[in-house]
């Protein structure tokens, strides 16, 4: 037998193979990387920003700063948040609903006008702990303001003896401060609201909540 004759080998076309699988996943990824940037513009371009709710807002408090925030989403033909442009123009304005944090902001979901008529005066009362029922006090709510005597009083004065007792509607509540006071903003009428300023401004009133029945 001749051992000088060496066997056919097939290193060559297994070399070629693989290249050629190189190549075919060098251009599926550049494909799929390609599809992929395309898609990023595409969704890119198709974000809007929007007005959303920065935290649970009661029905009837007027809007703050702190309570809307500007978020990007893609765009919706089911819906219609108000734009992130309209973020000044919806400040103090009631809300119609209970709004929960993270929901964008409709206009739906806003009361239309400020909630108080053309015949109404809003006046800020600030009532400390004991002044008014404990945690209760909600918009709509109707009350009465009552005015308490002043201190070391013995005698009273005509104006405590003259609409001692106001008819008010809740407007909104604020949190409670340290002290466990709070500002509840009123809606009363134009004869009463210079009153109640003056006797809120002396720390001299008192709400008194009405059956919500009524």
């Amino acid at each position: 037998m001749d051992h000088s004759e060496l066997p056919i080998t097939t290193t060559a076309p297994v070399k070629r193979e693989r290249r050629w699988s190189v190549a075919a996943l060098c251009i599926v990824l550049a494909v799929v990387c390609g599809l992929a940037a395309a898609w990023a513009v595409n969704s890119a371009s198709d974000r809007t920003k929007v007005l959303a709710v920065a935290r649970d807002v009661p029905a009837g408090q007027a809007l703050t700063a702190a309570d809307v925030t500007v978020a990007e989403v893609s765009t919706d033909a089911a819906l219609s948040p108000l734009p992130g442009a309209d973020k000044a123009s919806v400040m103090g304005k009631r809300t119609a609903v209970d709004l929960r944090k993270g929901g964008l902001l409709l206009a739906s979901q806003l009361a239309a006008g400020t909630g108080l008529g053309d015949d109404k005066q809003q006046v800020g009362v600030l009532v400390k702990r004991g002044q008014a029922p404990s945690g209760t006090l909600a918009p709509g709510d109707k009350v009465l303001a009552v005015t308490t005597p002043t201190q070391n009083s013995t005698t009273t004065s005509n104006d405590d003896t003259t609409d001692s007792s106001i008819e008010a509607v809740v407007v909104s509540v604020s949190r409670p401060d340290a002290s466990g006071a709070v500002v509840v903003n009123l809606a009363v009428s134009t004869s009463d609201g210079p009153a109640l300023a003056s006797r809120a401004s002396q720390g001299r009133i008192a709400l008194v909540r009405e059956p919500r029945s009524n």
